[in-house]
C-alpha cells in the first residue's frame, strides 16, 4: 500500500481552487520532491497531505498507523516565543509524553542525541529568539529527528540558510531515506532535485508530470508548468464539478 494515495484532490480557499483534481501515490519508503513555479500550489498541497488544509474535493488517505511529521516554511515559525532550543527540539516527544509529561532521564539523552545530531551542542540554552536562520532549521530537524514519524513532510526546508547546513540537514534526508521512511519535500533548487531526489512532482495547480525525476525534469515540462501557472486565474469561479 502507498504511504500518501490522492485521489481526485481539490484544495483551496474560498472554494477557489489552488490545487486541481490532482491523483497520484507516494510510495512508502521513496524520497520525493514538489517542484513548481510560484504560486503552483506546492504549499498548499503539503498542507492538505498534513491535514492543516481540507479538501474542496477529493481526498487524501494515509497508509493506516503511520506516524506523520510536518515542517512548515520558516516564514510561517514565530520565532518571539520564549523558549530556548532544548525545550524546542523536546517537543518531538509529546507523541510519547504527552503535553504535559515530564521528560525521564533516557528522554533526555535522546534529546541530546538529537540537538549533537544536527550539530548545535552547547545551543541547549539559547533562546530561539537569538538563532540564525540556519541554527533555527537545524533545531527544527533535531525535533523530527525525536518525533520518529514513518512519513515526513518539509516545506522548503533549505530555503535562506547557507550551503553548509543545506548540506547537513541534505544528509539527514538521506538517512531517513535509507531507514526507509517516506520523506516529500517541496524544493526550489531544481538541481539539488535532480542529485538527491529520485521522484519528483512537477506541480502548476495540476500535475505536470509525475514520476522518476530525470523524466519529470525536462525543459519541456518546466515550461509547460511556467505557462501554466501564468494562465491560471486565481479569480475564476470553481470548476463545475466542484461547484455540484
Amino acid at each position: 500500500m502507498p504511504a500518501i494515495r490522492i485521489d481526485d484532490l481539490t484544495l483551496g480557499y474560498d472554494r477557489h481552487p489552488a490545487v486541481h483534481h490532482l491523483s497520484g501515490e507516494v510510495e512508502s519508503g521513496s524520497l520525493t520532491a514538489i517542484v513548481g513555479p510560484n504560486g503552483a500550489g506546492k504549499s498548499t498541497l503539503l498542507k492538505g497531505i498534513a491535514g492543516a488544509l481540507s479538501p474542496l474535493d477529493g481526498g487524501i488517505t494515509l497508509a493506516r498507523g503511520k506516524r506523520l511529521a510536518y515542517l512548515p516554511q520558516s516564514a510561517d515559525l514565530d520565532r518571539s516565543f520564549p523558549i530556548h532550543v532544548y525545550d524546542l527540539v523536546a517537543m518531538g516527544l509529546w507523541n510519547a509524553a504527552g503535553i504535559f509529561g515530564r521528560i525521564g532521564f533516557g528522554a533526555k539523552g535522546k534529546v541530546e542525541q538529537a540537538i549533537a545530531a544536527v550539530g548545535l551542542t552547547g545551543f541547549e540554552r539559547r533562546p530561539i529568539g537569538t538563532l540564525s536562520g540556519g541554527q533555527m532549521q537545524r533545531a527544527l530537524f533535531a525535533r523530527l529527528l525525536l518525533q520518529d514519524a514513518d512519513i515526513i513532510l518539509l516545506d522548503e526546508p533549505f530555503t535562506a540558510i547557507d550551503a553548509r547546513t543545506t548540506a547537513d540537514l541534505l544528509a539527514l534526508v538521506q538517512r531517513w531515506h535509507g531507514e526507509a521512511r517516506t520523506v516529500v519535500a517541496v524544493l526550489h533548487d531544481i538541481e539539488t532535485v535532480r542529485r538527491a531526489f529520485p521522484q519528483t512532482l512537477l506541480l502548476a495547480r495540476e500535475s505536470v508530470a509525475w514520476g522518476a525525476t530525470d523524466e519529470v525534469l525536462t525543459a519541456a515540462n518546466l515550461l509547460r508548468a511556467r505557462h501554466m501557472v501564468e494562465a491560471f486565474d486565481s479569480h475564476a469561479a470553481p470548476c463545475e464539478r466542484d461547484a455540484a
